[in-house]
């Protein structure tokens, strides 16, 4: 199956989450059935409508050319229109080769599931490929990812039109023939799942009573989190910001077995990059949980990554949700800021940032986060650090690159995330978290 990552074998939320706190195993949900195998000549065969009763499920359509000259490779637009689909919430567009940008625009528009209502037409961020595991990287080099736009969140819908157009001058040569888009270019439509079972994830904004061990991490005082820091370094870390309340994958109800098995670790964290989703502002806070398995799910079976690819995410409430697997307080290596992702971190806002303005909640739980996850390894959010690039359109590849230890996705790469608005901000959240690690 293309993108298809996973292990079969179910991996224990001890395993997942590892330190400042031991869990319990969380039980394994019932795996969703595979699609069928995929060619390798990167053809893809009809999806298999999901039941309603699964986890979660992906439908991955391809796309036909909408216009008189009906050569796929040479359309320079192309379409969808169905209303007779399995119901989904989020949406994406996907094709063959990661390192081909799409250059053009794409639409979307959707029927919403029970009053059968369309909505208009939305746009879909196409400027992707910034995201993702540095080349050369296992990950990357995998054979399973693939180029893809960004997901966006749309809601319980079920039908849905798409139309994708190439940008005037756009043409590449693609083996003997003109292209004026992405060859394999796929519809990709993310159901999410059901809530998990424990009723405090369905609404994390209200601070509902969570069972701790199972669903988040809670909040610690400066003294508790420096005596944590004493238990696990055997030395006090001086300036590091209290441990912040953080939902675990469990609490937003990760499927353990879409994500590989095993987990890959930088040596530490020198910086933290901050994202925005680019999956718009159309969602409550408890939906978050939801938006995230959608992320979750697309960068894993329609992107191709070995799990979500950001460190953490934090919704318009300012709640804190673990991300890639393998420790919140580990160095995990993510796929979030494609060059960077070696000894830095990535926290996502779930939004678009380019017109709207971040909420005061997100900015602070961004500054909080920093302060502790920064602090657990000395630096100072108000300071400057180096960064090894591996690779990118803004840096060589090993090029020392000198950078905020809050910095923007935009500062590694060349891209307009994390959204002028949320850009804006990060000066004054670097100078809040600084007073959080007490500086």
């Amino acid at each position: 199956m293309r993108g298809f990552l996973a292990s079969s074998i179910g991996v224990t939320c001890a395993a997942a989450l590892a330190l400042p706190l031991t869990l319990p195993a969380a039980a394994v949900p019932t795996k969703a059935p595979a699609r069928a195998a995929q060619p390798t000549s990167g053809a893809r065969s009809a999806p298999t409508a999901a039941e309603p009763d699964l986890p979660g499920s992906t439908q991955s359509l391809p796309l036909a050319p909408t216009t008189r000259d009906r050569t796929r490779g040479a359309a320079p637009e192309q379409g969808l229109t169905r209303d007779d689909i399995h119901r989904f919430a989020l949406v994406g567009v996907t094709w063959d080769d990661p390192d081909t940008e799409l250059r053009g625009r794409v639409q979307v528009r959707t029927r919403a599931t029970g009053t059968g209502q369309w909505s208009g037409w939305q746009d879909v961020d196409t400027h992707n490929e910034d995201h993702g595991a540095d080349p050369g990287t296992a990950e990357r080099d995998s054979g399973h990812v693939h180029g893809s736009t960004a997901p966006l969140w749309v809601g319980d819908s079920d039908g849905v039109d798409v139309r994708v157009r190439a940008d005037r001058g756009a043409t590449r040569a693609v083996g003997d023939q003109a292209s004026a888009l992405p060859t394999g270019l796929h519809l990709e439509l993310v159901d999410p799942g059901a809530e998990p079972p424990a009723a405090g994830a369905r609404a994390p904004a209200r601070r509902a009573a969570l069972p701790l061990a199972a669903t988040e991490l809670p909040a610690l005082s400066r003294a508790a989190t420096e005596r944590e820091a004493v238990t696990r370094y055997g030395r006090s870390k001086p300036y590091i910001g209290p441990r912040p309340r953080i939902i675990t994958r469990r609490g937003w109800g990760a499927d353990e077995k879409l994500r590989e098995k095993g987990f890959v670790y930088t040596k530490k964290v020198k910086a933290v990059f901050v994202h925005h989703t680019a999956s718009g502002n159309n969602y409550s806070c408890s939906q978050a949980p939801s938006v995230i398995r959608g992320i979750y799910r697309y960068h894993v079976k329609s992107s191709g990554w070995r799990d979500i690819g950001y460190n953490f995410l934090v919704d318009q409430c300012g709640n804190i949700y673990e991300g890639r697997a393998g420790g919140v307080a580990k160095p995990v290596r993510g796929a979030h800021t494609l060059g960077f992702n070696t000894n830095s971190t990535g926290i996502a806002v779930l939004g678009t940032f380019g017109t709207a303005k971040p909420s005061s909640a997100a900015m602070t739980a961004i500054a909080r986060l920093a302060a502790w996850k920064l602090g657990l390894y000395g630096v100072n959010p108000r300071g400057k650090t180096y960064l090894k690039s591996g690779g990118g359109n803004l840096y060589r590849k090993g090029k020392n690159v000198r950078l905020n230890a809050i910095s923007g996705h935009r500062d590694g790469f060349a891209t307009e995330c994390p959204g002028r608005q949320l850009y804006g901000r990060l000066g004054s959240a670097r100078s809040t978290s600084a007073r959080f690690q007490g500086r």
